[in-house]
């Protein structure tokens, strides 16, 4: 008998068990469900996110590489012909002329690069820094805008300040890419001010541009093993030497030291030096 009344409490016990089962089962099949379904949305946006934007800028894409191959194959040109510079000179301007031929990259500011050199290196200086702008230009089926400090050096600073805007705010305009200013220390020093409005790191009139400055030193050359950074240095200081010596006459548009400090932080993006060459044409550079 008390084997009979055992019975019944087992199958009571077991119905919950089953229940709790079934149960398990069912939550344990919701979650795969839920997890099967999360996967699968996420690599569909995956896969919209990453193709959208690549059929929509094919095109722009296609430009790019046409763009970056001839300004590459320009500059292999150049790095043939003027052999003696260092490799750093082909390496960073490439890196830094690149991104500015990329228009798939939003433009915040110009590309502004300084070269400079010694005496002995003035022919190369010219003839170098006119023809990567040329060359920077070209790839993009432009032309490029040319300016003298040495043509300037004896004028009115407030004249020249609107001659410079004048020359580069129009070739700008114009579709022109890159502007090379030669001699840039011989310019008069408050009209170097003008160049706040195309070197501003934010607020640049122009951004999709490169502007290329050279620097001539004093001296007669430049050593080799000086690093970057003393180059820089170099160049700092001579300007500083330049533009706010006692015979620079103080009125409002004239330089000073304040003045002085953030030119040089707009211009000294990259500076880098120029070593003499030789085989260049006797004629010179346009």
């Amino acid at each position: 008998r008390s084997k009979f009344q055992d019975q019944p409490s087992i199958g009571k016990q077991s119905q919950p068990l089953a229940k709790k089962d079934g149960e398990s089962q069912r939550g344990f099949h919701k979650s795969w469900t839920l997890l099967l379904v999360l996967l699968i949305s996420v690599s569909l946006l995956y896969v919209l996110w990453s193709g959208i934007p690549s059929l929509l800028d094919a095109n722009l894409s296609s430009r790019d590489t046409e763009i970056l191959q001839a300004f590459r194959a320009q500059m292999k040109k150049l790095k043939n012909t003027y052999q003696n510079q260092d490799p750093n000179l082909w390496k960073r301007t490439h890196v830094f002329l690149e991104k500015h031929l990329n228009a798939s990259h939003l433009h915040l500011e110009p590309a502004i690069l300084l070269f400079t050199a010694g005496q002995e290196a003035e022919k190369a200086l010219r003839c170098l820094s006119n023809e990567i702008a040329d060359a920077f230009a070209f790839s993009q089926n432009a032309t490029t805008i040319k300016i003298n400090g040495a043509d300037k050096a004896v004028l009115d600073s407030d004249d020249v300040k609107l001659e410079v805007d004048n020359e580069l705010s129009s070739g700008f305009r114009e579709g022109k890419k890159v502007a090379v200013v030669h001699r840039f220390e011989l310019l008069p020093a408050g009209s170097t001010l003008i160049f706040y409005k195309y070197c501003d790191h934010e607020n640049a009139e122009f951004k999709d541009v490169a502007l290329l400055l050279t620097v001539l030193l004093d001296e007669q050359s430049l050593r080799k093993s000086l690093t970057l950074q003393e180059v820089e240095e170099k160049v700092r200081d001579f300007l500083w030497a330049k533009f706010t010596s006692s015979d620079v006459p103080s009125s409002y548009n004239s330089m000073d030291t304040d003045k002085l400090s953030g030119l040089w932080s707009r211009i000294s993006h990259l500076v880098l030096p120029v070593w003499p060459e030789k085989g260049l044409p006797m004629e010179g550079c346009t």
